[in-house]
């Protein structure tokens, strides 16, 4: 949120909480998600990465043929000691694409897990758009 308390999210956000894998100085970790969009993602853990880090990832979730590998760059930072009830510590991440092709095929892949997770009908209430024609998940990118 905004220091006026306004959202500043350009699209809808799914509590999902989805294994995340990653490499940290050359140790493997995983943690989870807090909630996801088409744009980004929160990353619960008690040892977030500096904003700007950019970074490689894999969204693995039992609907998914295979795992999603995903960029991006950490925007923002909730420390330990600033974390309380409701807000966790842990990392909002703004996805990166290298095309608009990607960016298009990394949307639709992420609409088909957030409707096969909440349902149709709640996709489109929390999204404001009709749910995925198909909620098969085909592995592109």
């Amino acid at each position: 949120m905004s220091a006026g308390g306004l959202e500043r999210r350009e699209s809808g956000r799914a509590g999902l909480e989805l294994t995340v894998e990653y490499e940290r100085l050359n140790a493997f970790l995983a943690d989870y998600t807090q909630n996801i969009s088409q744009g980004g993602t929160f990353i619960r853990t008690d040892r977030p990465l500096k904003v700007g880090t950019v970074l490689s990832f894999t969204i693995r979730a039992p609907q998914l043929s295979d795992g999603i590998v995903l960029r991006g760059v950490v925007r923002w930072v909730v420390e330990e000691a600033q974390s309380r009830s409701g807000r966790p510590a842990g990392m909002g991440i703004a996805f990166v694409h290298d095309s608009p092709e990607e960016k298009a095929a990394l949307e639709s892949r992420l609409d088909r897990l957030m409707a096969q997770a909440l349902g149709p009908a709640a996709f489109e209430k929390l999204m404001g758009r009709p749910a995925p024609s198909s909620l098969e998940d085909d592995g592109s990118p």
